[in-house]
């Protein structure tokens, strides 16, 4: 059982699509999948997200019936094998019912129940943990913009509709946390502002999950030759967010790099505990 605010919990990333962001067509394999799963595990994650569908900027959707064919198969080598808890990042109440039918325990959903109450629903027939993540527009046209004029003001918005669509579909208080959705459909300036200002989403009363490992706007802290750093060179910057996002109130943290934000995670809980 995960206990939220003991400690920092630390969230895995396992991408099984030929095109995210980060590592897009590394883990499409099952094979490959599984043995970095077990990976992540070693390195002393808390919870691992596995997502199917890519929503990096520009990105298109795809089919529920494409989103199970690259997961199922992943959940189901993991079963047993697997002793952390699975999150599945969907929007599809389909995927959702079927993921936690095979396995999965927590979903995580981008769009905040935008499509509607049926995740909702899903989660709480099963009782299962809903992360609730705010997105402006959506992944194909999100980061170009016209940007909100005050980003706390409307991530607490959005957040506090996704929680009543939620609440009114039957998910308990106690099942929710909250995502402000750095890097989608805010502005350069805007993602370092909310992770400044995340006490404001406290006030909404739910745990916070969240994630900058290795996004864009880090990339664009770092230009060199007119050129954003890639990636795989944002360890730092990552880091950098990661503690000050625990030390402004955050209880999980989604990162690709979990060895590293594990001890970056204990030092910067340790801080905190002695404030």
């Amino acid at each position: 059982m995960l206990l939220l605010g003991e400690r920092t919990l630390v969230m895995g990333v396992l991408n099984i699509t030929p095109d995210s962001f980060s590592d897009g067509g590394k883990f499409v394999d099952p094979k490959l999948a599984v043995k970095q799963a077990l990976a992540i595990e070693r390195d002393g994650a808390d919870i691992m997200d596995i997502g199917a569908e890519s929503t990096r900027p520009g990105s298109q959707g795809i089919p529920a019936s494409e989103e199970l064919r690259r997961l199922l198969p992943v959940l189901e080598a993991l079963r047993g094998k697997l002793k952390i808890p699975i999150s599945v990042d969907t929007q599809k109440s389909a995927v959702a019912e079927i993921a936690l039918g095979a396995g999965a325990q927590i979903l995580n959903d981008v769009s905040g129940l935008r499509s509607g109450s049926q995740l909702a629903k899903v989660a709480a027939k099963f009782n299962a943990p809903l992360i609730l993540m705010h997105m402006r527009g959506h992944p194909r046209s999100m980061q170009k913009g016209p940007f909100a004029r005050d980003v706390v003001k409307d991530v607490t918005d959005g957040l506090h509709h996704s929680i009543a669509v939620a609440r009114k579909a039957g998910v308990a208080p106690s099942q929710i946390v909250i995502d402000p959705g750095i890097g989608f459909g805010k502005s350069f300036s805007q993602n370092y502002e909310l992770l400044a200002k995340l006490p404001a989403l406290a006030r909404l009363g739910f745990p916070i999950l969240i994630g900058t490992s290795r996004k864009g706007f880090l990339g664009a802290t770092f230009v060199q030759n007119g050129k954003s750093a890639p990636p795989t060179e944002r360890l730092w910057g990552t880091a950098a967010t990661v503690t000050a996002s625990i030390l402004n109130g955050a209880h999980i943290v989604r990162v690709h790099d979990v060895a590293e934000m594990v001890q970056v995670a204990r030092v910067t809980d340790q801080i905190a505990g002695t404030g």
